[in-house]
């Protein structure tokens, strides 16, 4: 059988010919569109000199031409194009078809100029004759010839969207959104935008089918919509298309649409499907069907509204073995048979459908993916012109809808915006003049309902009041219709379901549509739809709302969110999509007469409903609601038109305005306007990955109350930007405005700079990741220096070229109010320094004391980071740095400079205005680089510090900011002075010492060599450190040559350099020909140490700042000089020399060894030597174990050297002696504690005291002594001539023996100082403890903590202690008193009146305990410490408590912790201890006390000048208390350590303190446990960290820390010298974050405990990978590591 439709015998130039002229009229209206298309067919170069032609006739003819020439297929493919694409006159189109020489058959076949007699000589086979019969169908049914027979009944049918067609903007999507896999919705899903090959482009219908070729393969074609974007009227169109050969491609086309296939309940084989459900062929339908498999890639099946198919189309449960022709199957089968190809294998199959969840099946097969949008603003007018093309009115409704911005983004949904014009013709048509249309889409259904009733029933009728009464009936039936329709998920009626009364009112107003069901090849029945599922979905929320059989509870029910994508638990809900919408819309003030008469209700009745339906909306609010859930909110808001409603929602999502990766239209954008204007906050709102059209942005210029507006999408390109652009300048609360990871280039950015200098209030732009490359830099710089709030531009990964960065240097340093430009790599950020009288960001400016005469100096920071600088480039940096007066910081770091690029700046150094630092790191030096580097500190003043390392690649310069170097005039040649550069305490000049730090470079021999040379010049160097350097024995021997050079240095480090113990030897001697040497500690353990302090040698000059007349009067050194040892094994010998160099040393004063394996031959030789060591003060060995013979040893060193003034050995490891400077006074003491000397040693340790005699203390404590070996003791004590302190550890056995007492009593009748714990004492024991205590005046201190007394007892205890007239200190602690206990306490205590420290933690004082306390306190005015913790006090004791604290001018330290006050409490004692002036710590933990109780303490703070502790952990202080206490503790300029822990401070406290911590220089311990800090948190408290350089602990723990944080807490820890343990137990730090501590930490070099579960993670992953030096390594190998 031969194809049909083959090539007609014509004349193809004469048929181009007849068609010409209208063709040529046609166009000459379309010029532009016609040389767009023409692209697609011609090559470029043809279309060269076309603009040139002004008339567009001639321009027109020229193209034709053009088209015609290139040959008869692409006349072909544009003729095709142009009849898809176009609504051309019925003529026309039939003879430009007739030119392309297709589609001719099927015109004969319907020509009425073909007569019957030729169509019956004509013989077609019976496929063609199907074919034909087709093409009469589909046009009858949706062609022209239904269009002629519906405009002969549009009074019938008012509501049948079957208006002239205008062409929809539909999208395709290049990658498929719809392919996720997972449960869980796309918008759920937090990531970056979609990359730019998945953007949206633009397509005509005919681009749908372009790629329809005999493959084989089925192609499957998926179009999805938003209700109402005309997705049937585009598939009809498409039929009608091809019925007058638009589509030739096709041989055979069907529609089936899937409301109907609903009503199927049989299965089917393929071939019953197309022709009982579509069209039986007349004859021979075996033939026809084989023909349609033999050429099925010629035919086009469509599937309308899959979303509305009510069936289960899950296909994994059916069977394996594949569908057969032959099969009978279900609708859901058959569909899912023909999109795998597995059913007319190469056909293809064009799919509608809402935004819906697709099936597995279905995801798999799609090959083309588009969207249907609508209409766009051009559409829209083309639409209002045809609809009112008939009025004289047209131009009016056209103006009408252009000037009203919400009606208009109603317009671009067509089905709403056939509403709008039937609602505008209707009023224009009554008030030409004025005009009031509805608001929102439900008052338009309504209106819309009254203009149909009123138009078949005529004014005549009565007013719409009327109107409605006389149809209330059928309208409500309508409504119950409607609601059983959906709930039963039925979308079409059969006759038999609707009555008759309601079947002849709905067809009469255009309500309900009526076509032919097909469900079998026997006749047809009728069925009935509404004529859009939007209205049915109105008619049904309508039934909710006025039925009386609907209650509260089923209304609230029926309420809820649709979501954008339908997942698998929501068919319930499938054909609602815009149910809720108009039940929202319906519970509006304007909707209540309307449902009122409806209902038959008084106004309470409706309101009653109306406002259940705002209650659920006020709810859903409050829940957590996904971005496109979010926008039906603001959907159902704005339809509710209720202004404090959406004043409600507007603050409860204030910061839920977050959308990813779905599309927005227009009306989207209005409703969430209308809802963040309502609201009372500035807001911020964040499209990430969003798909939306030019409209949106005109939509948002209304937004006011946006704050922070946020673009990450590809699709945003230039054409986004402009109409942004034009969006700007309304939003006049706008200060962060972001279009990241889109497509925007040079030339949009310069549209979008250009309206940001009209937003004066802009403050920061962010362009990351565009398509920016050649920017107009000089242009938008410009631009930038107009806005004067502006604070920072991103311009990261655009691929801007290095000469474009250079440019942006030059443009930065020349605008005014720029401060800094940052970049790294692809990293591109320009600082501004915002509004005026602000410091400029990023700079720490020095101002004078007397700050109002002082204008703040402009300070730019140039950073050019890794951007591969050359050698090449360095003259135009030195140029562009010369050209700014007013440089803080440079870092260039990361290039190519070398030693040639690095040398020419150097050069020019003096001559560059740099106040901070100069970064040279990474760029390729060597030695040679370096001594470059170091000739610099002579050559520039200003420089103070050089930071180097080969290892690491450093090189970092810094500079002083004294001012005074601001005013100098330009110098012609560097000076260089030796004495000038020296400077004393009362005259400073301009030349400061310098600090160089030349670490980990492994030096050679020769390189030393260069080194010393350069260094020997440096006379002004004041620090130096070479660590690390591998110098050895005979390299630190040359470098000590060159101390006499260096007149400055105060400090020289040579750590890790690989020295002996020969180095040892000779640093000590140094120590006797160096005088002016301080201090000097040694190591050689696995971390090498040396390091040297000297004393500043003080000169004083001349008050002449230029001239270099310098008096040198070197002052006398007065002060001493200390040598510590440790980790060095030393022997007896090496003892004995040691000692011997030392002794050569006249002002040593301390000798400190640690972990030096010292036996007891090399202990006593050491001590034989102290005779010898005049000026010495202290001795201490550490870390040594020591026998109990080694231990008497020590006591012996008394008796060896009559200076020594106390000898303390502790747990049998530490020992110090220290010395006096004379022997006048001889009083010594001893103190052995911990030291397991037991009976045997008790002999030997008292000749060594009975040898002294001058004791004034023994303490044996917590040792072995046992009953015999006390005894011992206490009979030798009378032969000690003074009485002496003991302190011994006292057990029960010893106290219950009288002679025990009376030896006591003997021997130490004048004891000071006896302390008991742990102890349980019944009440013979406590008896006999009073009898010691009564016979000791004299007692001072007495401690009884932790023990176990009986009532009886604590009687004893008091009395005894009523005698003691002489106490100073009494420790009750832990003793479980009770109230009654306290009040014989007071008694006693009244008998102290010398008492200074009253500590009573952990008993039951209560409140009454504490009142009486106070009483007897108030006269205690020698009193410096209070510990009452734990003590179950509340409000009322301490308020008496706060009453005597304000007589107690003394007081130091007080501890309340763990108490039980309330905010009230708090707030008394807060103002009785501002007049504790002397307070130094201040202990108030687990109060609970609130943020009253902080804000009156930070009002006390500034009182409190000696604070040095303060703990107020846990006590339930929020943001408001904590930045009021951040704020005040600035003023407490001695404190050592804050403890905030578990308080939820809030990210602005942190901020608060961070800024304050630089004024805290004593701090060494902070406890932020538990305090909500973040990452963002994390960068000021690190800069604060930077500037605290006590700070040895740090607790940050059971925080929420990430990498980010950890990598700014880890920049802060080089500078951080002295940290000796770091908490981040319980944080949120990955391996990043970790990997970066780890890095950091090996620069601590006292750090020795971390606390955090990630340590061997941070270990090993700083180790992996890494080439760490020893000495790091080491490092980590001495740290202690808590999990």
């Amino acid at each position: 059988m031969q194809p049909p439709f083959q090539k007609d015998d014509l004349d193809l130039e004469a048929a181009i010919a007849n068609a010409r002229p209208q063709l040529v009229e046609f166009l000459s209206h379309h010029p532009d569109w016609l040389l767009t298309t023409s692209q697609r067919f011609l090559p470029g170069t043809a279309l060269k000199g076309l603009d040139s032609i002004a008339d567009h006739r001639e321009k027109v003819s020229a193209l034709l031409d053009l088209l015609e020439e290139a040959g008869t297929a692409t006349w072909k493919q544009f003729a095709q194009y142009l009849c898809m694409n176009y609504d051309l006159p019925l003529d026309l189109e039939i003879l430009l078809i007739s030119s392309t020489g297709e589609g001719c058959g099927r015109r004969h076949r319907r020509s009425s100029s073909v007569s019957d007699k030729d169509v019956k000589k004509q013989r077609l086979d019976p496929a063609e004759e199907y074919q034909h019969l087709l093409i009469d169908y589909i046009l009858q049914r949706y062609g022209s010839r239904r269009a002629a027979g519906a405009a002969a009944q549009e009074q019938m049918q008012p509501l049948a969207f079957n208006q002239a067609f205008v062409n929809l903007v539909i999208r395709q999507s290049k990658a498929s959104r719809l392919k996720e896999r997972t449960d869980k919705p796309r918008e759920d899903v937090a990531g970056a935008p979609e990359p730019e090959e998945c953007a949206d482009t633009a397509v005509q219908v005919s681009d749908l089918f372009r790629s329809v070729v005999p493959s084989g393969t089925t192609k499957v074609i998926f179009l999805f919509g938003k209700p109402g974007t005309g997705k049937t009227m585009l598939m009809h169109r498409i039929c009608q298309k091809w019925a007058e050969g638009v589509l030739p491609q096709f041989l055979f086309t069907f529609l089936f649409e899937f409301r109907q296939l609903n009503l199927l309940k049989r299965k089917l084989t393929l071939k019953e499907l197309l022709f009982d459900l579509f069209l039986q062929p007349e004859d021979s339908p075996d033939a026809v069907f084989q023909y349609l498999l033999e050429n099925a890639w010629r035919t086009l099946i469509i599937f309308d509204g899959l979303d509305e198919f009510a069936a289960d189309m899950d296909m994994s449960s059916s069977c394996k073995g594949g569908p057969t022709l032959t099969s009978h199957m279900s609708i859901s089968e058959l569909f899912a048979g023909l999109c795998r190809g597995k059913l007319l294998r190469g056909c293809t199959v064009l799919v509608t459908s809402r935004p819906k969840r697709l099936p597995d099946f279905l995801l798999n097969t799609v090959d083309l993916l588009a969207e249907i949008w609508g209409f766009d603003h051009e559409k829209v007018e083309e639409y209002v012109s045809r609809y009112f093309h008939q009025h004289s009115f047209k131009e009016q409704a056209i103006a009408h809808l252009k000037n009203n911005t919400k009606l208009l983004s109603m317009c671009l949904i067509p089905a709403l915006c056939y509403v709008v014009c039937i609602c505008l013709e209707y009023l224009l048509l009554k008030h030409q003049m004025s005009v009031e249309l509805p608001q929102t889409m439900t008052q338009f259904y309504i209106k819309m309902l009254l203009i149909f009733i009123n138009k078949q029933q005529g004014e005549c009728a009565g007013g719409e009041e009327t109107q409605l009464n006389c149809n209330k009936k059928a309208i409500l039936g309508l409504c119950d219709l409607a609601l059983k329709g959906l709930e039963d998920k039925k979308v079409v009626f059969y006759v038999g379901d609707i009555p008759e009364h309601l079947k002849e009112f709905a067809s009469l107003h255009g309500l309900l549509t009526v076509f032919e069901v097909k469900t079998s090849g026997t006749c047809p029945e009728t069925g009935y739809a509404f004529v859009h599922l939007s209205l049915q979905e109105f008619f049904a929320a309508l039934c909710l709302m006025v039925s009386k059989k609907v209650d509260k509870n089923y209304l609230k029910k029926k309420f809820s969110l649709k979501s954008k994508w339908t997942s698998k638990n929501e068919a319930k809900t499938e054909f609602m999509e815009s149910f809720h919408i108009f039940l929202s819309g319906l519970s509006s003030k304007e909707c209540r007469t309307f449902l009122m008469l409806l209902a038959e209700q008084d106004a309470a009745w409706v309101q009653d409903k109306q406002d259940t339906i705002l209650q659920s909306l006020k709810k859903l609010a409050a829940t957590h609601l996904t971005g496109p859930k979010v926008i039906e909110l603001c959907h159902c808001t704005f339809e509710t038109q209720d202004l404090k409603v959406a004043q409600h929602i507007g603050s409860l999502l204030n910061f839920k305005y977050e959308f990813k990766n779905f599309r927005l239209t227009a009306l989207d954008m209005s409703a969430l306007v209308f809802v963040v204007n309502s609201g009372q906050n500035l807001t911020h709102l964040d499209f990430a990955g969003c798909v939306m059209d030019i409209d949106c942005s005109e939509v948002l210029a209304s937004c006011k109350n946006v704050e922070h507006l946020s673009f990450r999408s590809r699709r945003c390109g230039d054409d986004f930007a402009a109409a942004l652009s034009k969006s700007l300048q309304g939003m006049g609360s706008l200060k962060k405005l972001e279009l990241t990871g889109g497509s925007i280039t040079a030339e949009g950015m310069t549209n979008l700079v250009q309206a940001s200098s009209q937003c004066l209030q802009l403050e920061e732009v962010n362009l990351q990741d565009n398509r920016i490359r050649d920017l107009e830099v000089k242009r938008v710089m410009d631009l930038f220096s107009r806005m004067e709030k502006l604070k920072k531009i991103d311009l990261s990964n655009n691929s801007l070229s290095l000469n474009t960065v250079l440019i942006l240097a030059k443009e930065v340093i020349a605008c005014q109010n720029a401060t800094e430009l940052h970049v790294r790599k692809d990293t591109v950020m320009i600082y501004f320094s915002g509004p005026s009288g602000k410091v400029p960001r990023s700079l720490d400016l020095k101002w004078e004391e007397n700050k109002e005469h002082v204008i703040p100096t402009r300070h730019v920071k140039l950073c050019l980071q890794d951007r591969s600088l050359s050698s090449q480039h360095a003259k135009e940096i030195v140029a562009i740095l010369q050209s700014c007066p007013c440089l803080s910081e440079v870092d260039l770091s990361g290039n190519k400079l070398g030693d040639e690029g690095c040398s020419c700046l150097l050069e020019i150094l003096p001559w560059i205005s740099i106040s901070k630092q100069l970064d040279l790191s990474q760029n390729h030096l060597s030695v040679n680089g370096i001594c470059s580097l170091l000739k610099s500190v002579n050559t520039c003043q200003k420089m103070m510090e050089v930071q180097v390392s080969l290892c690491h690649e450093t090189a970092v310069l810094r500079f002083t900011e004294d001012r005074e170097f601001a005013s100098l005039p330009p110098r012609e040649e560097p000076m260089s002075s030796t004495d000038d550069q020296q400077y004393g305490e009362e005259n400073q000049t301009p030349t400061a010492s310098k600090k160089i730090r030349l670490t980990d470079s492994h030096f050679q021999a020769s390189d030393l060599e260069k080194l010393c040379s350069v260094l020997k010049e440096c006379s002004s160097i004041s620090k130096l450190d070479l660590s690390n350097n591998y110098l050895g024995d005979e390299g630190l021997l040359q470098l000590f040559q060159l101390l006499p050079n260096w007149k400055m240095l105060s400090s020289l480090k040579l750590n890790d350099n690989q020295i002996s113990l020969k180095s040892v030897f000779f640093l000590a001697q140094s120590l006797s020909t160096l005088e002016h040497i301080k201090t000097m500690n040694l190591s050689l353990g696995h971390t090498q140490v040396v390091h040297l302090t000297f004393w500043k040698r003080i000169r004083v000059r001349n008050t002449s700042r230029w001239r270099s007349s310098v008096l040198a009067h070197p002052k006398q050194i007065a002060k001493g000089q200390c040598f510590r040892l440790r980790d060095c094994r030393v022997g007896p010998e090496d003892v004995t020399r040691l000692c011997q160099i030392l002794a050569q040393c006249p002002k040593l004063t301390e000798i400190a060894l640690s972990g030096n394996s010292l036996s007891d031959q090399s202990i006593e030789r050491l001590l034989s030597f102290l005779p010898y060591l005049c000026h010495l003060t202290l001795l201490s060995i550490r870390s040594n174990t020591f026998s109990p013979h080694c231990s008497v040893l020590l006591i012996n060193s008394i008796n060896l050297c009559e200076r020594i003034r106390m000898v303390e050995v502790r747990s049998s490891e530490n020992a110090f002696l220290h010395l006096g400077e004379n022997i006048r006074s001889r009083k010594t003491s001893c103190r052995l504690t911990d030291c397991a000397i037991g009976q045997g040693q008790i002999d030997e340790l008292c000749r060594v005291l009975e040898q002294h005699g001058w004791l004034a203390e023994v303490d044996f404590s917590r040792n072995q002594l046992g009953d015999e070996g006390l005894r011992c003791l206490l009979d030798h004590l009378h032969q000690v001539p003074i009485t002496c302190s003991l302190k011994l550890n006292l057990y029960k056995p010893e106290i219950k023996h009288a002679c025990f007492c009376q030896r006591v009593c003997e021997k130490c009748a004048q004891l000071q100082e006896l302390r008991w714990s742990h102890v349980e004492l019944h009440n013979d024991e406590a008896e006999m403890l009073v009898k010691i205590l009564l016979p000791l005046p004299q007692l001072k201190k007495f401690g009884l903590t932790s023990s176990s007394i009986m009532p009886t007892g604590i009687d004893y205890l008091i009395t005894g202690l009523q005698n003691c007239q002489a106490i100073e200190e009494l420790n009750l602690g832990h003793m479980k008193l009770s109230s009654a206990a306290i009040t014989k306490l007071v008694l006693a205590l009244r008998e102290m009146p010398s008492l200074k420290r009253l500590i009573l933690n952990h008993n039951s004082i209560g409140n009454d305990g504490c009142s009486k306390l106070a009483g007897t306190l108030r006269n205690m005015h020698y009193m410096e410490e209070i510990n009452l913790s734990h003590n179950k006090i509340g409000d009322p004791g301490l308020i008496n408590l706060a009453a005597v604290l304000l007589e107690m001018e003394n007081l130091k330290r007080i501890d309340l912790s763990g108490n039980s006050p309330s905010p009230a409490g708090g707030e008394k004692l807060m103002e009785a201890l501002a007049y504790c002036k002397r307070i130094e710590e201040l202990l108030l933990s687990r109060n609970v006390f609130g943020d009253g109780t902080a804000v009156k303490l930070a009002v006390c703070l500034p009182h409190m000048t000696n604070l040095k502790i303060l703990h107020l952990q846990n006590n339930n202080i929020g943001p408001a208390g904590g930045m009021e206490l951040a704020r005040a503790l600035v003023s407490c300029g001695l404190l050592e350590e804050i403890s905030l822990s578990e308080n939820d401070l809030g990210e602005g406290s942190i901020h608060a303190l961070s800024e304050g911590l630089p004024c805290l220089e004593h701090l060494q311990k902070i406890d932020l446990k538990l305090c909500g800090i973040t990452d963002d948190a994390s960068k000021s408290l690190s800069h604060g960290f930077r500037q605290c350089p006590s700070m040895e602990e740090i607790i940050l723990s059971w925080n929420a820390l990430g990498d980010r944080g950890a990598q700014e807490l880890a920049s802060a820890l080089p500078g951080m010298e002295k940290l000796k343990m770091l908490d981040l137990e319980k944080n949120r730090i990955g391996a990043c974050g970790a990997t970066k501590l780890a890095e950091e930490l090996a620069k601590c070099p006292e750090i020795q405990f971390i606390r955090s579960c990630l340590q061997m993670q941070i270990f090993l992953a700083a180790i992996r990978g890494r080439v760490w030096h020893k000495r790091q390594r080491d490092q980590y190998q001495k740290v202690s590591w808590c999990c």
